[in-house]
């Protein structure tokens, strides 16, 4: 026992004393819940869940942890602002600590419509496939909306990366454009993959653009859910217009989405990827996360069986490097 202490001691100690070691630790964790989201994601779909359920489900995990932080922030911050300026100290009954239109904007685009459309792809396509289309396509439609909102140069290093990138996409989402007409029904799950990208990209950008803190993003996105997106889901439930399996689900599923989805993927990820970036820089932070894609496929295909095309192979290996390469610093001339 005292030796166990002992250990337990010297961990503590070296973790809160290196800088280096709790930047591997953040940079650990971040990279196994994004593998682990898009494993679990389309273990799930031949679960007893809808993807809807599970959006829903992300989103109220996230809410139980969220809401009342974003309550406390805009308390706090209200009580030293004039009642004038109560709009800039946060929106939703004191929920979000955004404005009103910054959190529907940002809500829409990294909340509603990335839930619902990343969810339900994984009902379509493998894992694969979404491990390109998704994380691995971020800085390639990130770059693009940044070029155009606001004005954000690309260099050559990072175009010829975007190319790659690119490249990479046409190889995994191509072949199955090529069976639109034949009731194949992974182009569905391909589009719903890239435009959930697309929409996450547009968020990566408001959030650049106005300066806005992750905390306070993340809170923003997760209130313009809840009393958005959870109204809608029962309505259209209510009204059968969708089909939903929350209340023939066993409670263990509900619960399990309901933590890893909202509370982990959501919440947890969030303040560990954003503490990577405080340690290793938004560079260095980018390089680690290009890893993301590749382990997803290859764990997919182990945990799940799912078979890799040489297609989807070198898709991989172009979206890899197109991260890597696209975020290299330009050396600067003397």
């Amino acid at each position: 026992m005292n030796l166990f202490n002992s250990f337990i001691a010297r961990a503590s100690a070296a973790f809160s004393s290196s800088p280096k070691i709790r930047g591997r630790f953040f940079a650990l964790v971040t990279v196994v819940i994004w593998v682990g989201f898009i494993i679990i994601a389309r273990a799930s779909s031949h679960g007893s869940l809808t993807g809807l359920d599970i959006a829903t489900l992300r989103i109220l995990g996230a809410s139980s942890v969220l809401l009342p932080i974003g309550f406390w922030i805009t308390k706090s911050r209200r009580s030293t602002q004039s009642t004038t300026d109560l709009e800039q100290a946060g929106s939703f009954w004191g929920l979000s600590p955004l404005s009103r239109r910054l959190t529907v904007q940002m809500g829409l685009a990294g909340g509603s419509l990335y839930a619902a459309l990343c969810y339900s792809g994984f009902f379509f396509a493998p894992a694969a496939h979404a491990s390109v289309l998704l994380p691995g396509s971020l800085p390639l439609w990130t770059s693009l909306i940044a070029w155009l909102m606001i004005v954000q140069p690309i260099n050559s290093n990072r175009m010829l990366g975007l190319v790659m990138i690119l490249t990479g996409d046409l190889l995994v989402g191509g072949p199955s454009l090529l069976n639109i007409f034949n009731n194949e029904g992974v182009w569905r799950g391909d589009a719903l993959f890239m435009t959930a990208s697309i929409s996450w990209s547009f968020y990566t950008v408001l959030v650049r653009q106005h300066g806005v803190k992750a905390v306070h993003a993340t809170t923003a996105i997760t209130v313009f859910s809840f009393f958005t997106f959870i109204p809608l889901y029962l309505i259209l439930c209510l009204s059968g217009l969708i089909s939903s399996n929350l209340i023939e689900a066993p409670i263990p599923e509900i619960v399990f989405q309901f933590l890893f989805q909202g509370v982990l993927s959501v919440v947890v990820s969030g303040i560990t990827f954003n503490q990577m970036i405080r340690y290793f820089g938004p560079v260095r932070s980018t390089m680690i996360t290009a890893v993301v894609p590749g382990l997803s496929a290859i764990g997919a295909s182990l945990i799940l069986g799912e078979s890799m095309s040489l297609y989807v192979m070198c898709g991989l290996a172009l979206v890899t490097l197109g991260i890597v390469f696209g975020v290299q610093r330009v050396p600067v001339k003397s």
